[in-house]
């Protein structure tokens, strides 16, 4: 379904009714589907939330709005408009720098935070021609197809989720496409995440070349002092795609423990 959140329509799937909410946050190029396999695993329990950010999937494509604190406040104003309560936040790449703002603002409700392979909170500085090469790569089928097999995976996908991975891409609206490599990623938001206090999973993958399992260790738990590291053997980048059994398992366990 599609609600109303600063503006602009955005596209929420839901399933459950029990809180602690669990509310997902998908990449760069992803949509809310990005983490239909993990939800599918869990336990069920549990009310779930997937949300398609503004430029992505079938949410509204509008010309602005992409920094990561933009994006941060698209997340909680459509967590007042569905009335959710109480909640854990889980962000995956993009997602994950997006979540760790969220957690940041200390929001009413929020009992824990699980970022998969998350974007550094200290921000990435991209060269010009690595900008342009992640400007243009959402653009064909075919470039996609090559970061998908060449940069985002270890493990081989299925047929149905390699052609979702493509359809999501070229989905993208061309403001959200060209926001992230030009301003987003750089974005340093390490002094804001030092304050987050909840719970924290960090969930990398062995052979993660985005989001390096060193990177990870160095920037993202070395700025969030609650956050401790859980490591999927033989996984890349699309940890919900590639490996959902295993991300499901650790945010249970850790639901569990909170």
């Amino acid at each position: 379904m599609r609600i109303s959140a600063n503006g602009i329509m955005i596209n929420v799937e839901t399933r459950g009714q029990a809180e602690p909410a669990l509310v997902f946050l998908h990449y760069w190029g992803g949509s809310s589907r990005t983490w239909a396999g993990v939800i599918r695993h869990l336990e069920g329990n549990h009310r779930t939330v997937a949300l398609d950010f503004r430029g992505f999937g079938d949410s509204d494509k509008p010309a602005t709005g992409y920094r990561i604190e933009e994006l941060a406040s698209d997340v909680t104003a459509a967590l007042a408009e569905l009335k959710v309560s109480r909640f854990i936040l889980v962000g995956h790449s993009m997602g994950g720098k997006v979540a760790q703002f969220v957690a940041s603002g200390h929001p009413a409700g929020l009992a824990g935070l699980v970022l998969v392979g998350p974007a550094s909170p200290h921000g990435f500085q991209v060269s010009e021609q690595q900008r342009e090469r992640m400007i243009h790569a959402y653009e064909a089928a075919g470039s996609v197809a090559f970061v998908r097999d060449n940069v985002m995976t270890k493990r081989p996908l299925p047929d149905d989720l390699k052609a979702q991975v493509i359809e999501d891409s070229l989905k993208v609206g061309a403001a959200a496409r060209v926001a992230w490599p030009s301003v987003a990623i750089a974005q340093n938001i390490a002094t804001a995440a030092a304050s987050i206090s909840v719970p924290t999973l960090v969930i990398g993958g062995e052979f993660d070349q985005v989001d390096t399992p060193a990177t990870l260790e160095k920037e993202v738990l070395g700025v969030i002092r609650t956050a401790r590291l859980e490591i999927v053997q033989g996984s890349g980048h699309l940890l919900p795609l590639e490996a959902p059994k295993e991300v499901s398992t650790l945010i249970n366990s850790f639901v569990a423990q909170l």
